[in-house]
């Protein structure tokens, strides 16, 4: 596995300089994350940060009623468990896999050991924290000031960026609980894109078909994003090859199991 999949495919480890790169290689752990699994519930205490590759997790802010919206998605740009060095320890939020894959697993006594060093690894983690916090900002203004196909168009080209391909593997109904709005209306948000032929949806499978038609319609948003991120981390910097010490595969994940009312939306 670890032949087939390294460290660098994630942009903040692929950024670290080779002595830090060295000293947390070893305790790196490659992990699967299964759609839908819940890395974090609100209020708990972390003992471990993400640093996904393949996979994408979504930041979910749960209301009293149980009613979610997504604030934040985080991919191989980034990490998840910013909290960790930020001094709070744990998250109001839920940590939740949006697309399945892997991701590399530290411990939360090494980050923050690393990070107290106030070495090259505080300052990468907190312009990642920076570029976090306005996509934050900029979700709460989207979700305001535009309109159910915009921010449908926003999240599908977010998604597209931390994927290989075009195909995203998704539900209507999760799609919904991202948002934060009725299933209902993004079948409908949806099906104008369909007809309009940009994107093709079956069973639970997006693919968009005209990226450039996609972007059109979504607002500004997306583009004040990538923006921010481009300017605050750097491309990749170290080779996918480099991997100069042996990565350890973790054989059981210890995250905690995915929620009831997630398993029920996987099934349909």
């Amino acid at each position: 596995m670890s032949s087939l999949h390294t460290t660098c495919q994630n942009n903040l480890i692929a950024n670290l300089p080779a002595d830090v790169y060295a000293r947390l290689l070893p305790h790196l752990e490659l992990v699967s994350m299964p759609l839908g699994n819940v890395l974090y519930e609100p209020g708990c205490n972390m003992q471990h940060v993400y640093f996904p590759t393949t996979a994408i997790v979504s930041l979910l802010y749960i209301m009293e009623n149980g009613s979610s919206a997504e604030i934040a998605g985080v991919g191989n740009e980034g990490l998840v468990g910013v909290s960790l060095f930020m001094g709070g320890g744990s998250t109001p939020s839920r940590a939740v896999v949006q697309s399945a894959g892997q991701a590399h697993r530290l411990r939360a006594n090494l980050l923050k050991s690393e990070f107290c060093l106030a070495g090259p690894m505080q300052h990468l983690l907190l312009h990642y924290a920076q570029a976090l916090i306005m996509q934050m900002a900029q979700t709460a203004v989207c979700n305001r000031y535009h309109s159910l196909d915009q921010q449908l168009c926003r999240w599908l080209l977010l998604t597209l960026d931390r994927l290989s391909g075009n195909k995203i593997t998704m539900t209507h109904e999760l799609i919904a609980n991202m948002v934060g709005v009725r299933r209902e209306s993004i079948t409908e948000a949806a099906g104008n894109l369909q007809k309009l032929g940009l994107i093709q949806y079956s069973r639970g499978h997006i693919i968009v078909l005209d990226r450039k038609g996609v972007e059109k319609r979504s607002c500004e948003c997306y583009q004040v994003v990538k923006k921010e991120f481009n300017r605050l981390l750097p491309e990749h910097t170290l080779p996918v090859s480099t991997n100069p010490l042996p990565l350890r595969v973790a054989r059981k994940s210890r995250s905690k199991t995915t929620v009831g009312v997630f398993v029920s939306r996987l099934a349909g």
